[in-house]
């Protein structure tokens, strides 16, 4: 038997190089040769593929645009979808399937025109009315989800018809023809332009989601229309997804990179390993690593407007008692936990609201309404004694933590600097990152680490989370009328000054009167990246990687 095989092996490699001289090959280049003394066309030129692998922390929960609520699923679905408005390199709003808008002059009529020649994936023409079909879909009761007030908040009549008093023809959204879109809204929002760039603000093709279905539209890489960058061609919620050049997209001339995988990775280390053998073109470094690759011409670090924080929940026990949540709040330091265990650029936060979002003319957010919290195990002691004078005694205490590798460092930080510093003994319950999610969503859990980044560059943003009605276990079941009236105050208040002002009242009230959460930090990444690849463009808020951008040399 070993020496037939050994036959055809022979066979096979003499077949192989007669293959290889006449000039048939497996590989996805061009290399045929012109004939001498003539000019090589572009089509005879040698053609690579240009493919960029990257990774992604976490699952991807939910590529449904008008449900879903994390960072991981809004990357990808902004690299696949496109709104009027796409945030370019720095980070300001510019015409995306709007070719422009026109403003009224009190600042509440946006009247966008759309390009010509946009499609979808499929070769049909987006049009205006797609915008009001999918804006609409994500303000009715039935099938919107957590972001249906990034829309009602605004739109003017949105929130009546969202809470069902009001149908839909009082929302002031007007497809007035297939490429003009009139929209109303409530107050002068600067901002209002950089959310047309977020994915609940994405069209939708009606016809397409009725004819997939909604029990089954964006379940599959099939199940979803596209209008961006690229298409999705492969999609696994725990693996990750495969993204190819769209054919159709109106920019696609600008769009260098051919293909991108975005494999889900959970272990920062396991990610490092395949950068290092060259099947990652770029990698975050978790904390320990960031020494060694400091010096490295790869290495680099960026800034994104992403709070962390330690979200209680006020209906479970101990922490539906203020001073057991008072306790839990001084009883850490933000500090040694960024320099010491995160090491990769993070701020400690002593308030909610991130460094460098905007908050005067002058000053960030941050910067005008100072540090709110600062550790302090002494009176953290003294309000752990009060608390357990009121409750009799501390039940077993949980902290709930995604399995990736920050998430869990920081659960373990934390774990370690209430022993030492309040005596009390606390266990780690880990979860897939949505399993996290869902455990929240659910209230299935004493203490969470949570996260928030920015959707658009204000205060309102990450604050306005708080306001819910019924309250939300994903936010700690914190309610505070007191609060919810700063936020919907400021909503409606045209003076600037003044609007400013109930905003930081508001983040007073929550952390330092109700201690609603406890702030950990402002994050930051250290991450390293082949030099052939250019113009990695993150964002600080909304989606954060965007890959259209993307060159590679």
């Amino acid at each position: 038997m070993k020496k037939k095989l050994g036959l055809v092996s022979a066979i096979v490699l003499m077949l192989s190089l007669l293959l290889s001289a006449c000039g048939f090959s497996n590989s996805k280049t061009d290399e045929k040769e012109a004939p001498e003394g003539v000019e090589k066309t572009e089509s005879q030129e040698t053609k690579k593929e240009k493919v960029v692998n990257l990774s992604l922390a976490n699952d991807i929960p939910d590529l449904n645009q008008v449900l879903t609520t994390d960072g991981i699923s809004f990357t990808v679905l902004n690299n696949v979808m496109e709104g009027l408005y796409r945030l370019d390199e720095n980070n300001e709003p510019q015409p995306a399937m709007a070719e422009s808008v026109d403003i009224s002059e009190d600042k509440l009529t946006y009247t966008f025109h759309l390009r010509d020649g946009i499609k979808w994936s499929n070769g049909d023409p987006v049009t205006a009315e797609d915008f009001k079909y999918s804006w609409l879909r994500a303000m009715h009761a039935d099938t919107s989800g957590a972001y249906a007030d990034i829309l009602y908040n605004y739109i003017a009549g949105g929130e009546e018809f969202f809470e069902g008093e009001a149908d839909a023809s009082a929302v002031a959204i007007d497809a007035k023809d297939e490429k003009t879109l009139e929209v109303k809204i409530k107050s002068p929002s600067p901002f209002f332009l950089g959310l047309t760039a977020f994915a609940t603000y994405f069209p939708l093709n009606e016809k397409f989601i009725t004819e997939i279905g909604d029990d089954k539209f964006a379940l599959k890489a099939d199940a979803i229309l596209y209008n961006g960058p690229y298409v999705m061609t492969e999609y696994n919620q725990a693996q990750g997804v495969s993204l190819e050049k769209n054919p159709e997209y109106w920019d696609k001339e600008n769009v260098d990179v051919d293909k991108v995988s975005l494999k889900v990775i959970k272990e920062q280390s396991t990610a490092l390993n395949l950068y290092e053998a060259g099947e990652l073109d770029r990698v975050y470094l978790a904390s320990s690593d960031v020494d060694s690759y400091r010096d490295s011409a790869e290495f680099g670090t960026e800034t994104e407007f992403i709070s962390w924080f330690l979200q209680f929940n006020h209906n479970t026990a101990p922490f539906d008692n203020l001073n057991i949540r008072k306790a839990f709040q001084l009883a850490f330091d933000p500090q040694i936990l960024t320099k010491t265990i995160l090491n990769n650029g993070s701020e400690p936060a002593y308030g909610l609201v991130a460094a460098g979002v905007h908050g005067d003319d002058g000053k960030t957010f941050r910067e005008v309404n100072g540090d709110l919290i600062q550790p302090d195990y002494d009176k953290a002691k003294e309000f752990l004694a009060k608390g357990i004078a009121e409750i009799g005694k501390l039940p077993s205490i949980e902290i709930l933590t995604a399995d990736d590798t920050i998430a869990k460092d920081t659960a373990t930080f934390l774990q370690s600097e209430f022993k030492k510093n309040i005596g009390v003994d606390v266990q780690i319950s880990t979860k897939p990152y949505s399993g996290r999610l869902d455990a929240m969503r659910a209230s299935e859990f004493q203490m969470g680490i949570s996260k928030w980044g920015a959707d658009y560059n204000d205060a309102m943003d990450i604050l306005s989370l708080w306001i819910g009605d019924p309250p939300k276990g994903l936010r700690g079941n914190y309610s505070s009328e007191e609060y919810k009236q700063y936020i919907n105050d400021a909503g409606d208040e045209k003076d600037v000054a003044k609007r400013l002002q109930m905003l930081m009242d508001a983040e007073k009230l929550m952390i330092q009167e109700d201690g609603a959460l406890g702030p950990l930090y402002f994050e930051g990444k250290a991450f390293l990246q082949k030099s052939n690849l250019k113009n990695f463009v993150t964002h600080p808020y909304g989606a954060s990687i965007d890959l259209k951008f993307l060159t590679l040399e």
